[in-house]
């Protein structure tokens, strides 16, 4: 009996040594994601760009489920370019490429990985009212009058701002339209309160933004390319981002968000949700109404 008993743990104490050995050799916890990649990922968001805010609470959701530990990380691009390059992030959502971000891939590039483009119609634009009597910004001067004489714009120090002060209004004739500036959410409110009531109004804007999903605009022809052409969002990853995370790597370089996508998602997150914290929830229930392409996303 004692030497049956004996002989019972000692093989016991192998099986779990066996155990051991497995957990060891697949390089992750139990309880983590089951590609061999890392458990822990920071994200860097930047401040203030919806789109690629929502792009990182998507990937938080789906990868949270297969067992990542995913950190949201805030701040404006330029130390998240730098952030990226140390390794103190390991991949941000939001790289506008060739135009707006290329002195940061340049300055940081060979520290860097560019993991591909996930949309391909970022832009920049002046967009009215759906039924607004003009169609190309080299009508706007001539009917100023009919938008009140004013354009309405966002934070005085955004690019789109120092684009619409420096190209579009000397390039369009357009010194005497007051051009308002303050912040994002003011003018949302202004082409709400306009939409509401009817009325023309010019705002600066840009693609992808959900004011696309919830008000009827369009986008004035820019025939002399003041606000530049359009750009691709793209996945930057850390120099170690494809070591530590070949799994997540295939899947990054894979995904692809059109704008009709985006705008739905964004416009669920940001519209009436401003003082919002975690738009986890929202965007879980996001989740279900569009399984079939989430569920694709890490097929």
């Amino acid at each position: 009996m004692k030497k049956r008993l004996m002989t019972g743990l000692a093989i016991g104490a192998i099986a779990a040594l066996g155990l051991t050995a497995c957990a060891s050799g697949s390089g992750e916890s139990s309880d983590g994601p089951k590609n061999g990649d890392k458990k822990d990922l920071t994200v860097a968001v930047f401040n203030g760009w919806p789109e690629g805010e929502a792009a990182s609470y998507l990937w938080k959701s789906v990868l949270e489920e297969k067992g990542y530990n995913v950190e949201l990380e805030y701040a404006d691009a330029g130390p998240v370019f730098a952030g990226l390059s140390t390794g103190d992030y390991d991949v941000a959502f939001d790289g506008w490429l060739p135009t707006t971000h290329q002195t940061y891939m340049e300055k940081y590039g060979d520290d860097l990985v560019d993991l591909g483009a996930w949309n391909d119609e970022a832009s920049l634009t002046i967009a009215v009212n759906e039924d607004a009597p003009i169609d190309s910004l080299e009508e706007l001067a001539a009917n100023a009058d009919k938008f009140d004489n004013r354009l309405v714009g966002i934070e005085p120090g955004a690019g789109l701002t120092e684009a619409t002060e420096n190209a579009v209004i000397p390039g369009y004739g357009l010194d005497k339209m007051e051009f308002l500036t303050s912040s994002t959410p003011a003018m949302l409110s202004e082409l709400k309160a306009a939409t509401d009531a009817g009325e023309n109004i010019a705002v600066t804007l840009w693609r992808p933004h959900w004011a696309y999903d919830e008000f009827p605009l369009k986008d004035l022809e820019d025939p002399k390319g003041t606000l530049g052409t359009a750009e691709s969002i793209h996945s930057i990853g850390s120099s170690a981002f494809e070591k530590d995370f070949p799994g997540l790597t295939k899947w990054v370089e894979a995904f692809k968000l059109d704008s009709d996508l985006l705008y739905s998602l964004e416009n669920a997150m940001f519209n009436g949700n401003e003082d919002t914290k975690d738009y986890t929830p929202i965007v879980e229930k996001w989740i279900t109404e569009n399984q079939d392409y989430v569920d694709g996303l890490t097929s």
